[in-house]
């Protein structure tokens, strides 16, 4: 699916009673808000509208509020719904710190011929509002359900997925959320844990400076370890630092970067040559 083929609607209300009232899509995860992780996760919608009162965000949004609010999620989703137009809508709460573009991109993928396609959790239950839907059923039985209970305040959303051809996809870790304290302190920890935390830091770097590119670790990672051994330690961060600078200097963007790399790591490999004695460098 194309971007912009989908529109998104974040479900930031809710009380948040077992969080003692806090605001729960304000919470930080790894520096990050969680509502603004959920966020860069579905960067690639058309529409973005979030349900909810207004709050400060990475990147704008629309706003919308379900009548009355608090009304529950069947009605902030109906809400959300309304200012959307894309043929289908990714639904999502706003407290989902694991949540990735690639998970996003296996729900649009997983729709198929049904009517969405659903994450399921550790215990193999559906998490609709980690799901993608196609807009013209999901529209349909929103406004049936009004009809049938002359409203939808205080409808759960049940009622709305029972009635949709919805395919699973399992994902324990993409569709964890955060409802209590616990959840949160570990979504905290885990983030930190070995294997993971590069990948972490670097996506928070990336939405704190507002840059949008793929970086190759991997590679980073190798030149910065070059710099320090074949140089000096202080060499590998002031290396990394001006490569960076460069691939700015160029325009940014991928090639760029990896151009810069590519230089510097070569002028790693031939200033590490020299360390030996005139001959073997010469070799």
């Amino acid at each position: 699916m194309t971007p912009g083929a989908y529109d998104a609607v974040i479900l930031a209300g809710g009380a948040a009673r077992r969080l003692g009232g806090a605001d729960k899509p304000a919470l930080r995860v790894g520096g990050r808000a969680l509502l603004d992780r959920v966020l860069a996760a579905c960067r690639g919608a058309g529409e973005t509208v979030v349900v909810g009162p207004r709050r400060p965000t990475a990147r704008p949004v629309r706003w919308a509020r379900e009548e009355p609010p608090g009304g529950g999620p069947v009605a902030a989703l109906d809400a959300g719904v309304r200012h959307t137009s894309a043929p289908v809508v990714l639904v999502l709460s706003a407290d989902l710190p694991f949540l990735t573009s690639e998970t996003v991109k296996a729900l649009l993928t997983g729709l198929g011929e049904g009517d969405g396609a659903v994450l399921t959790d550790s215990a193999g239950h559906e998490q609709p509002l980690v799901a993608a839907y196609r807009a013209e059923p999901l529209r349909r039985e929103i406004a049936l359900l009004a009809a049938e209970h002359g409203g939808l305040s205080g409808l759960p959303l049940r009622l709305l997925t029972s009635e949709l051809s919805l395919g699973l996809l399992h994902h324990p870790t993409a569709s964890f959320d955060c409802d209590t304290w616990e959840d949160i302190t570990t979504a905290r920890a885990r983030i930190r844990e070995h294997g993971v935390v590069l990948d972490e830091w670097i996506a928070a770097v990336k939405a704190e400076l507002g840059i949008d590119l793929d970086v190759d670790t991997a590679a980073l990672l190798d030149l910065a370890r070059d710099a320090a051994h074949g140089v000096a330690r202080p060499a590998a961060p002031l290396t990394t630092f001006l490569v960076g600078y460069a691939a700015a200097q160029q325009g940014g963007g991928p090639e760029a970067l990896a151009d810069a790399m590519r230089k510097a790591s070569a002028l790693a490999a031939r200033w590490a040559d020299e360390t030996g004695t005139p001959e073997q460098s010469a070799g």
